[in-house]
């Protein structure tokens, strides 16, 4: 089962809000989850992102593959950096 994290979206019509999600990578984009990691809201100046930092750094290490989006906000609150030091510094 090849799982990944990625934004499941929520909210209404014209005004966006997610869910950072980890989901089985065959299931629809809001569908069924395994686990919700954080939320990301764009709306809001600047972008509010609320991230449980141990439990994303879990299921990298498990394997999860993060989207190409979840990447990014990943590497800009310094998450990924943390998982590749912990990998690297063996």
């Amino acid at each position: 089962m090849a799982v990944k994290i990625r934004l499941k979206r929520m909210g209404s019509k014209k005004n966006p809000f997610y869910r950072m999600v980890v989901a089985d990578s065959r299931s629809p984009r809001d569908g069924r989850i395994i686990e919700a990691i954080g939320t990301y809201n764009p709306v809001t100046t600047p972008a509010e992102v609320k991230v449980d930092e141990d439990l994303v750094l879990k299921w990298l290490k498990d394997g999860a593959k993060p989207s190409d989006t979840v990447r990014n906000i990943l590497s800009k609150e310094g998450i990924m950096q943390k998982f590749h030091e912990a990998k690297y510094s063996k």
